[in-house]
């Protein structure tokens, strides 16, 4: 049977909708929402160290921050001494001891709070300590 010629034809647009919305939602849930670091440090000057870019970086890397009241955080989560022990002894098993730990701390941040997360990496019998700076892109004259 032949269908008129003056019939409308529709195309229904539901089911498109309804994978538009899904793929919505999987980006929404999936979005890094936060930054990891702590917000409130501010990094000494290093216009003489060595600029690494996060690429550079080993995904083993652990970043642990220092906070100006003496706060230490991984992740921008608070830790004890025993926590902070704990997720560099995992880590260490994990990937061995070589792995890099750099130690992020306000350039006003007390000596002895450093000092403190480095004895805890040594304890762990992790060595491998280096600093994060910032560095400013001058632009040449």
């Amino acid at each position: 049977m032949k269908k008129p010629k003056n019939e409308d034809v529709s195309l229904d647009m539901t089911p498109m909708i309804d994978v538009v919305f899904q793929l919505i939602i999987f980006f929404v849930v999936t979005l890094k929402m936060s930054d990891d670091k702590d917000t409130t440090i501010k990094l000494a000057d290093g216009k003489n160290g060595i600029v690494l870019t996060q690429e550079e970086l080993p995904p083993s890397q652990l970043t642990i921050d220092v906070a100006r009241s003496g706060r230490v955080s991984l992740s921008n989560v608070t830790l004890t001494d025993q926590m902070l022990a704990q997720k560099i002894t995992e880590r260490k098993n994990r990937y061995g001891a070589e792995f890099p730990c750099m130690i992020r701390a306000d350039k006003y941040t007390r000596h002895k709070d450093i000092a403190r997360v480095m004895n805890i990496c040594a304890a762990c019998g992790v060595w491998k300590l280096s600093f994060v700076a910032i560095q400013e892109h001058k632009a040449k004259k």
